[in-house]
């Protein structure tokens, strides 16, 4: 394996992942101030569903995504089989229960005494939503790394839908499974070394954002 394959195949489980958690955190954080804040029928259904989804088996999530995309699955007529969006999807649906779940139980850890306080001295709903998730940053920042080292070291959903082709859709992972099967035990412990050294930069760069985040935070006015 080429210097040049190695750099791409982690470029691409970079981007992917990366696309997966960035979805995941649009639909997943704001879905997760809804459930805590509003009171509405189904609301304990959906949290029950949200708790499943934190461990349903990636296998799973691929075999569903793979029919859905399928030549004569629904949406088969959009040809995404076998291609780094389907994967995109697959480690979509892998991390959104377990953002909107840990996030939740960061929300839960914050004291409802701080946002009626915040309420009473004028702060608007933005605001209110604002200071429950400064309160909640740790649970936050933990939800995501771990969301993140969910779909990065996934294996199952993305070799079903991905279909591991060389310089299209194989990835870290996919690649490593490959390198093994083939005897190639070395050029498989690099590319192992490689996704534990992505996973640890990328954790602490995160890590760094929010000490950064929290150091020059000064609190939303309520005047």
């Amino acid at each position: 394996m080429t210097l040049k394959e190695i750099l791409e195949i982690t470029w691409l489980s970079l981007l992917v992942s990366g696309f997966a958690i960035g979805l995941a955190m649009l639909a997943g954080l704001p879905a997760t101030v809804v459930l805590y804040l509003k009171k509405f029928r189904g609301k304990r259904l959906i949290i029950s569903l949200v708790n499943t989804g934190m461990g349903l088996p990636p296998v799973v999530v691929g075999l569903f995504v793979a029919i859905l995309f399928w030549r004569t699955g629904p949406l088969g007529f959009l040809n995404m089989m076998y291609t780094p969006a389907a994967m995109v999807i697959a480690q979509f649906i892998i991390a959104l229960p377990l953002v909107i779940g840990l996030s939740l139980a960061a929300f839960e850890q914050v004291d409802r005494e701080i946002l009626l306080q915040a309420r009473a001295l004028g702060a608007t709903n933005r605001q209110t939503v604002f200071l429950l998730f400064k309160e909640s940053r740790m649970g936050q920042l933990a939800a995501i790394i771990a969301a993140f080292g969910g779909v990065i070291s996934e294996v199952g959903a993305v070799m079903m839908v991905g279909g591991n082709l060389k310089n299209y859709t194989r990835v870290l992972t996919t690649s490593i499974v490959q390198e093994t099967r083939m005897g190639n035990f070395s050029s498989a412990i690099y590319l192992a070394i490689i996704l534990l050294a992505l996973s640890f930069l990328v954790n602490w760069f995160l890590t760094s954002l929010q000490q950064k985040g929290v150091s020059r935070w000064k609190g939303p006015s309520w005047k």
